[in-house]
């Protein structure tokens, strides 16, 4: 496709309608001067919301691996129905992300067979094991945009300063999921009101805080670019706040499912609702979306971890934690606009330019820039079930439930990454 006018849309931020001309995978023009142009396809936003495509900071695509939990082919079409352009790949595959060659795996995998783009986020340490570091420069020289430890614990503080003082060496951003792996333990839900009542093993909200808090110190000593990977706690939010008076370069996001649901969801023993970090209590919950509205959280996650259907089937205990929500990102942002829990500017800022800034990008719609975006339907509704999703995993977060938000085109440097049919 050499150039393509959408028509009749309105800019999700000003709710203005406008026309956006894509020639050669750009935005050559914008309102009257777009309109005025020809172009080789014409699109019809009448009704639709017009933003840049969405960047999600922590992605499971999980290729290199035996595919059966997806691929990247299947996984990035998810992100494209799903309104995303910008894939940061987690390290945790199979091999992990630790070496150049791998690095190079994924790149050469998704050029071929990816429907956006994909950055892979480098492993910090050997085999995500948290003790050797990785070769940080090779992993960069090759193509990571950031280096963290997936979900996994880096394996004490000595480690973590070396790892930080040598990205800061680079110039490297730094990744983590903070968990303090002690205080965790064997733990595998909040340790609430929810988990005494069921009997399940919980997992405090200081093993989250006293991570945050020595990878601050450490940061605020080695001078590294820190991002903490989906908070989950109130607590979290206000260190987060504080650091950032002090002058320490820290950004942070959320996963959408800890703005959605709280330990509740565990009542009935759903494995569906066995993540990590843990769903927590509703003041948690308000004091997330306060910091996504009030811009201290920068951006919100899919955290999108697809499972076969085996890994969910187990008792709770011994089911795999994650959910597949990259399909269903948007629309549950919706759900909290509905409610009146957050504004839509807000929900756009911490899925575009938020995460975008952290990885020094730029998510904006104007003339001249790369034409990832997205259009969406804010009042039409859909339902997840086996023949609506791309991914592999089926492990949504409200299956069967109507929701709102019809993602109807997804472009990736101006090319259709969705639908798959032809415009």
């Amino acid at each position: 496709m050499s150039s393509l006018k959408i028509v009749g849309g309105r800019l999700a931020d000003t709710n203005a309608e406008t026309t956006i001309l894509v020639r050669n995978g750009r935005i050559v023009a914008l309102g009257d001067a777009a309109g005025k142009e020809p172009a080789d396809h014409d699109f019809d936003a009448t009704g639709c919301l017009l933003t840049p495509g969405f960047v999600d900071l922590c992605c499971n695509l999980r290729e290199p691996g035996n595919g059966q939990k997806g691929n990247i082919a299947s996984e990035s079409l998810a992100a494209a129905h799903g309104g995303f352009t910008t894939l940061c790949a987690s390290p945790d595959t199979s091999p992990v992300n630790d070496s150049g060659a791998v690095t190079n795996l994924i790149l050469d995998v998704a050029a071929k067979r990816s429907s956006v783009r994909v950055l892979p986020v480098g492993a910090i340490t050997r085999g995500l094991e948290g003790d050797l570091l990785s070769d940080m420069a090779g992993l960069a020289g090759a193509g990571c945009i950031a280096l963290g430890n997936g979900a996994r614990p880096v394996k004490n503080a000595r480690v973590l300063r070396r790892c930080m003082a040598y990205a800061r060496t680079f110039g490297l951003t730094v990744m983590f999921s903070p968990e303090n792996q002690a205080l965790a333990a064997d733990g595998y839900a909040h340790d609430g009101l929810v988990a005494s009542r069921l009997g399940l093993l919980g997992i405090p909200e200081v093993a989250e805080t006293a991570a945050i808090m020595e990878m601050l110190l450490l940061a605020e000593e080695t001078g590294v670019r820190l991002h903490l990977g989906q908070l989950s706690c109130a607590r979290s939010v206000e260190m987060l706040a504080d650091a950032r008076k002090r002058g320490i370069a820290v950004t942070a996001d959320v996963a959408m499912h800890q703005l959605m649901f709280t330990e509740e969801a565990l009542s009935g023993f759903d494995s569906r609702y066995h993540v990590r970090p843990p769903l927590r209590s509703e003041k948690d919950r308000q004091a997330l979306l306060g910091g996504v509205r009030d811009g201290v959280i920068d951006a919100i996650t899919s955290q999108h971890q697809p499972h076969d259907s085996a890994a969910k089937q187990a008792p709770l205990a011994a089911t795999e934690p994650g959910l597949s929500t990259i399909e269903s990102t948007l629309s549950m942002g919706l759900l909290l606009v509905e409610r009146g829990e957050l504004d839509m500017a807000s929900l756009i800022r911490a899925l575009t330019s938020g995460p975008a800034g952290v990885i020094g990008r730029t998510a904006e719609l104007r003339e001249g820039t790369v034409a990832d975006l997205c259009v969406f339907d804010p009042d039409a509704t859909w339902v997840p079930g086996d023949s609506s999703l791309s991914s592999v995993g089926r492990h949504v977060p409200l299956p069967g439930k109507t929701l709102p938000g019809v993602v109807r085109l997804t472009l990736c440097d101006g090319r259709q990454a969705w639908p798959q049919s032809d415009l």
